[in-house]
Formats: structure tokens, C-alpha cells, sequence
């Protein structure tokens, strides 16, 4: 078996947590690709003995059955990246705070890895956004897992967002800006400004305002087939476009399309873990005294 591992910026709390992953795994005879820039972080500035472990760098060339996301959502947001195209499974392991789609939690560590090893597993699989136009905005990875979000730039005025569902007019969003989510989405930025929890293995992509300033306006969920383009238009020159975790401005005069992309990217849920107990355990839904 070979398992890839990935991360971010390695804190000095998360070296630990590393040492503990890399001596199960070598002692189990698994085999462990690190993404490079963890490696020299490990070695040259924490003094980890792991010269031994192959590492990856832009891409992933191996055979790899199982990738670890070390750290928290937005890192598990960053290695959708290394996975989607090689069809790769990824366990998100929490060392953030909320930790919600990196859900796996360090404490129980060794037995969560060798439930891995043993294949003692499920795997969900969860659907991406795709900007359509304009094209190369995110060039090497034009996929979202969570979201789609326009909002207002360069002054305090409100944005007019224009939106089409596969041509046919939707509303005019009188709003600092607009979100467009996938279900693994809704309880992201979505959820903080009103949007529905949608369980991820429904059909569909939300469509959610932000401070909008018409009483009538509320989120609302179409299907997800659909092409949903946006016109936005404002007092300023620009808008802000922002892909999960990266973001880019636009010019007022052009427009966005998005849709669901062909791909997907599949999501490692141990055995007797679910996304209603996630939902309990991290959002403290349904939280009541009288329980």
C-alpha cells in the first residue's frame, strides 16, 4: 500500500503529529510519499530524520490508494488538487480548529490508520463547480469543492448581480455579493449568511445572497445540471471573484458562468462516521440542554 501524505505550513504543534503518522506507517511497511514542501519544512527546520520517504511536488505520478490531508479545512481545500485527476481518496486529518471536512480527529490516531490500512472505509463522493467563463481564470485547477462567491471590491456600495439559470432570468440581487455553492458547500460561507444545509449526496447547488437588500429575496436550491451565469454590475470598476480559497477581481463588464463539473473527488468517512454526526460534533446542531 502507499499512501501520499500532504500539508501546508507545518507548525511546530503539528510535528507530533507527523512523527506519529510516519513511525505507524513505516513499522506497518507502508509505503509514504511526502508533498516536497513538507518534507524540507520537516527536515531542515524540525530536524526530522525522514530523508528516506519519496516526496511529490507539482503532481502525483505514483500509484497512490490513499491521500492524508494534515491540518485543517482549507488545507483539505488545497489538496483537492493533487487528487481529483488521479482519482485519488482523501482523509482529512484535523489538526485546525473547526475541522469540518477535515473531520478525522488526531487523538485516536494509530487506530484510525490502520483502519486505512485495512481498508475499513467508506468513500463519498462529492461534486465540484467549474467556471465556464471566463476561461483560464484558475489556471492548473479549475475546480471548487465548496463554492463560487462574487462580492463588491473597490467601495461600500452595494452590487447588482443579474442571474440567469441555462438562460432564463432568475432575479436581479441587489447585495454585497452572491454565492453559489455545492451541497459539500452549504455549510460553508453559505450557512453564515442564511444559505440551507444540504447533505452532500443530494443533487443540487445553492444559490445564496449576502446582506441583500430586498426583503423578498431568499436562498434558493436548483438543480444541479443547470449553466448559472452572473452579470454584475456596480459604482466602482471592479469585482471580486473568489474560487473556495482563491480569488481573483473582475472587470464590471464581464460576466461569470459556472457549473458542475465532470469531475469529482472522493471523500474518505471512516466506518460509523456520517455527515449528521459531523454536523452534531462540529456545528453543535440541535445543541439543547434538555437533550
Amino acid at each position: 500500500m502507499k499512501i501520499a501524505i500532504y500539508g501546508s505550513k507545518v507548525k511546530s504543534e503539528y510535528v507530533p503529529i507527523y512523527q506519529r503518522i510516519l513511525s505507524f506507517l513505516k513499522d506497518k511497511s507502508v509505503d509514504v510519499i511526502l508533498y516536497e514542501k513538507v518534507k524540507r519544512e520537516l527536515v531542515d527546520f524540525h530536524k526530522l530524520d525522514i530523508e528516506r520517504f519519496e516526496s511529490y511536488n507539482e503532481e502525483i505520478t505514483q500509484k497512490v490508494e490513499l491521500m492524508l490531508s494534515l491540518g485543517g479545512d482549507g488545507t483539505f481545500l488545497s489538496a483537492i488538487s493533487y487528487v481529483v485527476k488521479m482519482k485519488i481518496p482523501v482523509a482529512g486529518i484535523n489538526c485546525g480548529r473547526l475541522g469540518f471536512l477535515a473531520d478525522i480527529q488526531s487523538e485516536n490516531l494509530e487506530e484510525y490508520l490502520q483502519q486505512f490500512i485495512n481498508g475499513k472505509y467508506d468513500i463519498e463522493e462529492r461534486n465540484l463547480l467549474q467556471i465556464i467563463e471566463p476561461e483560464g481564470m484558475f489556471p492548473g485547477f479549475n475546480y471548487a469543492v465548496n463554492e463560487l462567491t462574487v462580492h463588491k471590491l473597490d467601495n461600500s456600495s452595494m452590487i447588482t448581480i443579474q442571474t440567469f439559470i441555462d438562460g432564463e432570468f432568475l432575479a436581479n440581487y441587489w447585495a454585497d455579493g452572491l454565492i453559489v455553492s455545492t451541497p459539500t458547500g452549504s455549510t460553508a460561507y453559505s450557512l453564515s449568511v442564511g444559505g440551507p444545509i444540504v447533505v452532500p449526496d443530494l443533487s443540487g447547488l445553492v444559490i445564496t445572497p449576502i446582506a441583500s437588500h430586498n426583503l423578498t429575496v431568499r436562498p434558493v436550491v436548483v438543480p444541479d445540471n443547470v449553466e448559472i451565469e452572473l452579470k454584475i454590475k456596480g459604482r466602482g470598476q471592479q469585482y471580486l471573484v473568489s474560487f473556495d480559497h482563491r480569488s481573483q477581481p473582475l472587470d464590471f463588464s464581464t460576466s461569470l458562468k459556472v457549473r458542475k463539473a465532470a469531475d469529482i473527488v472522493r471523500v474518505v468517512k471512516l466506518h460509523g462516521q456520517s455527515f449528521y454526526s459531523t454536523l452534531r460534533n462540529k456545528m453543535m446542531w440541535g445543541a439543547d440542554s434538555r437533550n
